[in-house]
């Protein structure tokens, strides 16, 4: 606030405010913003690792609804886990080997996202021989997308740390489900 004091124009004249005071106003001020950023950054770090959580649980819902079976419902978690490995690839854009490691969990998602759609089609179909051709399609598009993730997982075998641990689990998983869409086609009839 500004005092007044007598000046000679008009009979007052304003008094500036004390340094000390104008100190006392900014500081919570400013203390205030700095604990806003810091909230901000720890949401926007806590996203991250929840999105990770979340494609993580997305994954075992899909599985544990193979094990009920239930295909449509686990391509339905597969589908939502790959999109979510996309999510992860673009809010970890600094990092190359985190953004290869989210691209290849990514396509390997899609794959099984496919295959269990095959399994359903083919089950909605009445699982008559040979599988019709939406079966096989989604069976060739699962290959297709395993082959980018085997690609993409593979060039990341110098990553170090979580990303190389992350990177070896999911390069495991992939080349097991190489063995399942090369069994599920021959089973379905589909060459």
């Amino acid at each position: 606030m500004l005092s007044h004091a007598p000046d000679s124009s008009q009979g007052h004249r304003p008094i500036a405010r004390p340094l000390a005071t104008r100190a006392a106003t900014l500081l919570p001020i400013l203390c205030f913003s700095g604990g806003v950023a810091l909230v901000v950054i720890n949401m926007v770090a806590a996203q991250v690792i929840g999105n990770e959580a979340e494609m993580d649980r997305l994954q075992g819902k899909a599985e544990e609804a193979m094990a009920n079976e239930d295909p449509e419902s686990a391509a339905m978690n597969m589908g939502r886990a790959a999109l979510m490995a996309k999510v992860l690839a673009k809010t970890h854009q600094e990092d190359v080997s985190t953004v290869h490691l989210f691209h290849g969990a990514e396509t390997l998602f899609r794959s099984q996202e496919h295959s269990y759609r095959a399994i359903a089609l083919f089950r909605r179909a009445g699982g008559q021989l040979p599988a019709s051709s939406g079966v096989c399609g989604s069976l060739s598009l699962a290959q297709q997308s395993l082959q980018q993730a085997l690609t993409t997982l593979n060039d990341e075998k110098n990553a170090a740390g979580p990303v190389a641990m992350k990177a070896t689990q999911l390069r495991e998983t992939a080349t097991d489900w190489v063995t399942v869409i090369d069994s599920l086609i021959a089973d379905y009839q589909c060459r």
